[in-house]
């Protein structure tokens, strides 16, 4: 099985070849790392060799965020102990190396069992911890061979992916065999997770860890953009976050009749993909509304009664504290949706649109806490006006999203607890192993 599933895969990385290119030429992307993801393991690594090592993979920025509670307090609790990150996306990689320092920090290899077992056997990981839902059938098995743990945290299985998994059912029991621990974000993820395979016995569920997740340092924008708009008195402030293609243009007629009630009025584009900045930029010109690229602001070109185009990386989540109201994207259209953990952190007031199966568990318990507003193409400017002009329903819809992120904390601790627990298990299973070897 193992072998027909790397002939296949490496069959279509060489027929995606001319895709990955076009990428690479096109928008930029996954043009850094090559080597390392084929399994060249960097130098780097192996300036700070331990004997105890844990190798923690954060497919991107949101895993990574989600995981460093957990690293902290794993190197807490234990002293002298290496902890490694590996991730998928560039954006992942350098919050990851801004956190825990370039020499621990590492491009995901591919799921080709060259490349793995380079990585396998450079960290002799005592522990592999993978993020949310990284079943990589090699790099399980490989993983398990080499004789770490291997851990499956904050585990999901989205309504999209579940189908997928369930055609796949006979191979997947045999590749969750592989895992010893899955904490699942909920009940529901605990009960997909047994379904598609995974051993009930192994299925615990821990939180989710995304609740906890802080935001990164403030970046440079946040002094400049609280003196602009006090300075401009700007006002309201709407932040549209990650959004895709399709969304702008509903958000921008949206965005006509506010200014034309509030001339002060601002909203903030942040599209999801950086390759999308010079398209929604070309929108925008032709939009007949003024508008501001934030790679082109010094801080003091005007930005009230316009629209400021966010066409950087990493500064989005810091911009919600000053939302009188946040649109979390990918939700107009059939895409899935965003998180909405950022803007509720702030105590925003959150709208998504109705696609949210991609966080699927947390906007369902913001809508149970009366915590967001769902709203569709048709009503979104309706439900924007209306939480405008009444400041004490947006008020308390803000606080409610505050409140019911303080509400889900513990996830952190009840994960680090259960992979203590794992990793003296496992300890104490590979003791009794060497004895009994022994008096053989």
């Amino acid at each position: 099985m193992y072998s027909l599933y790397s002939v296949l895969l490496f069959g279509v990385l060489i027929l995606s070849t001319p895709w990955w290119l076009l990428q690479m030429l096109r928008h930029g992307k996954y043009r850094t790392g090559w080597s390392e993801r084929l399994g060249t393991v960097p130098d780097r690594l192996f300036h700070d060799v331990s004997p105890n090592t844990i190798w923690i993979h954060a497919v991107s920025v949101g895993e990574v965020l989600a995981s460093l509670q957990v690293i902290e307090q794993l190197k807490g609790q234990l002293p002298g102990w290496r902890i490694v990150v590996s991730t998928t996306t560039d954006t992942g990689q350098k919050l990851a190396r801004q956190r825990f320092g370039e020499n621990n920090v590492f491009y995901f290899p591919l799921d080709l069992p060259f490349a793995v077992r380079a990585y396998l056997q450079a960290l002799r990981p005592k522990l592999l911890v993978l993020a949310e839902s990284e079943f990589w059938p090699n790099l399980l098995r490989w993983a398990k061979l080499s004789g770490a743990a291997v851990a499956v945290v904050n585990a999901r299985v989205s309504d999209r992916s579940l189908p997928g998994y369930l055609r796949f059912h006979g191979l997947l029991v045999r590749v969750m065999k592989n895992v010893d621990l899955f904490l699942a974000q909920s009940d529901e993820d605990a009960r997909r997770l047994i379904q598609i395979g995974a051993l009930a016995e192994r299925v615990h569920v821990s939180g989710n860890l995304k609740f906890e997740a802080k935001p990164p340092a403030e970046p440079a924008i946040v002094s400049s953009f609280a003196a602009a708009l006090q300075r401009e008195e700007v006002g309201p402030v709407l932040v549209a976050g990650s959004t895709l293609e399709g969304e702008e243009p509903m958000l921008l007629e949206t965005f006509r009749q506010v200014v034309s009630r509030y001339p002060g009025a601002l909203v903030v584009f942040a599209p999801r993909h950086p390759e999308r900045f010079d398209v929604v930029a070309s929108l925008l010109a032709s939009s007949g509304l003024r508008s501001q690229r934030r790679s082109q602001w010094d801080g003091t070109k005007p930005i009230a009664g316009g629209v400021f185009l966010l066409d950087t990386i990493g500064e989005l989540a810091s911009l919600y504290q000053f939302a009188d109201l946040a649109f979390i994207g990918g939700s107009l259209v059939p895409r899935g949706g965003h998180n909405v953990l950022e803007a509720a952190q702030f105590g925003a007031a959150i709208l998504v649109g109705p696609y949210t199966e991609n966080f699927r568990d947390i906007v369902e318990v913001f809508r149970q806490a009366d915590a967001l507003r769902v709203v569709t193409p048709q009503s979104l400017t309706t439900a924007v006006l209306q939480l405008l002009e009444n400041h004490d329903e947006r008020a308390a819809l803000g606080r409610r999203a505050f409140e019911v992120v303080n509400s889900q904390r513990g996830a952190t601790e009840r994960t680090v607890s259960a992979l203590l627990s794992l990793l003296l298990e496992h300890a104490s299973a590979a003791t009794a192993r060497v004895s009994s070897e022994k008096r053989a």
